[in-house]
């Protein structure tokens, strides 16, 4: 039987609108309910809290996290009495630092037990994430998570003037259009969310006058996006001598590092606004962009240390306080940052700690035969939870190597779904081989990048 992405796959254009905008609809009615708004009131009251008083506040919810780990959850049930740690000794941050750390690998192994019991008796969602590693992650998040986390996102948004379902061109991951389609609209409508939804694995150079004659005529004002998919359209509009800072007033960026090359390609094409955002589907930790350019540890949100690595890196661990259903006690992110800053005081009236630059997601190019660069490849191994480890090796155009390490429960139906799940992204005449490792190989400061390439016009220069 056909899944639901084939059969998307062969809907004619309108009928793939439609979905869209069902799918759009299900999805504003679940994220944007009562709850939302309420806590969207509360993380804006708390934007400009006393710094003493938003420590005192975000230890409070973290030392009732832990209490709430140690007694529904089996993992930490039989983790607390083996470490010797009494819960009721974690109050603060600091007091933290007594929990070994968890690594991804270690939540892959123990998912069933980092299970809340509380799932039994409350609304809860699947959700995924393959995150830096590749890894395929899926769990469960109370629907109040995810409200909380929507609302701490639009915190942000909202400081930078973007209004709640301002219409916003979206250059994302999903798999909207075919990947065989040759001519436009290489783009589909979620009405509801009031969203133009961009293909990001049609980007070959013949297409991207279509691109940005849809962006122009749309008169939308906000663009979010991966970076490296909006680095394509503003190298685009610079060639062309096409001026679209009047037109667009903010540029978001998220689920990659936005690297300051691309940022000073953002600022020409569209202007000076352009924002980053740090966040991940696990909920351990937030970090955003204030209008005055600091990069802001959402200390309401989650629990976030930093661990000194030299060089003036520190490793991100973070706690989730916000997901009762999954909870995650210091979880290695696999992120790194820079130049961390307990002492700034921003012009922003914001407190807490500042990061210089964040070293979290980032990827070359997929570059495929007829010269489409595609990004951000990782949508593909969201709920491949019996991979380990993976990354997307090149060396030329139109062939790719996926370097896969096998978790014990992997199989021939593994296999056949990542190559499905490929041919969707890049097209059925692209070579795909796969090669079994034991390990991956870490770039200088111990990451796994997901996407390496060996084409000079496909690299991202770190």
């Amino acid at each position: 039987m056909a899944d639901l992405q084939t059969v998307y796959s062969r809907l004619p254009a309108f009928l793939q609108n439609a979905a869209c905008s069902i799918k759009g609809w299900q999805i504003n009615r679940r994220r944007y309910n009562r709850r939302f708004y309420e806590l969207l009131d509360q993380y804006t009251a708390r934007e400009n809290m006393p710094e003493a008083d938003l420590a005192k506040w975000r230890d409070l919810q973290l030392h009732r996290f832990v209490l709430h780990a140690a007694s529904t959850v089996p993992y930490y049930r039989r983790k607390f009495p083996e470490w010797g740690i009494d819960p009721n000794d974690i109050r603060t941050l600091d007091d933290l630092s007594k929990i070994p750390v968890l690594t991804k690998a270690e939540v892959q192994d123990h998912l069933t037990d980092l299970r809340s019991d509380i799932c039994r008796s409350m609304p809860t969602m699947p959700v995924g994430t393959s995150g830096t590693t590749g890894t395929g992650l899926l769990f469960e998040a109370t629907l109040e998570s995810q409200s909380r986390q929507w609302a701490v996102w639009w915190r942000y948004r909202l400081s930078h003037g973007i209004e709640l379902f301002e219409p916003c061109a979206v250059f994302g991951g999903q798999s909207i259009v075919p990947v065989g389609r040759n001519k436009p609209p290489f783009w589909r409508y979620n009405q509801p969310a009031r969203q133009i939804l961009f293909s990001g694995y049609h980007l070959r150079p013949e297409n991207l006058a279509a691109y940005v004659d849809r962006i122009v005529h749309s008169g939308v004002r906000w663009i979010h996006g991966y970076p490296s998919h909006l680095a394509i359209i503003a190298s685009c509009l610079l060639e062309n001598g096409i001026d679209l800072t009047e037109q667009i007033q903010h540029v978001t960026t998220g689920a990659e590092s936005l690297l300051a090359a691309q940022r000073d390609l953002l600022k020409q094409a569209f202007g000076g606004n352009v924002r980053e955002h740090y966040g991940l589907a696990e909920g351990v930790a937030n970090i955003s962009e204030c209008p005055h350019g600091n990069l802001h540890v959402d200390e309401d949100f989650s629990a976030v240390e930093f661990q000194p690595r030299g060089n003036d890196l520190f490793k991100l661990v973070g706690t989730n306080f916000t997901n009762p259903a999954f909870p995650l006690l210091r979880y290695d992110t696999g992120d790194v940052v820079r130049c961390v800053d307990d002492g700034t005081v921003c012009g922003c009236g914001r407190r807490g700690r500042v990061v210089g630059s964040i070293d979290g997601r980032i990827e070359d190019y997929i570059l495929l035969a007829d010269g489409t660069r595609v990004g951000r490849m990782d949508h593909i191994l969201k709920k491949m939870t019996h991979i380990r480890e993976a990354q997307f090796y090149q060396r030329e155009p139109g062939k790719i190597q996926i370097r896969i390490v096998r978790r014990p429960e992997y199989s021939p139906a593994d296999e056949k779904r990542l190559l499905d799940q490929t041919a969707l992204r890049v097209g059925s005449d692209t070579e795909v081989t796969l090669e079994y490792r034991d390990r991956l190989p870490r770039t200088s400061r111990g990451k796994l990048r997901l996407v390496v390439s060996e084409i000079d016009d496909a690299r991202i220069d770190v």
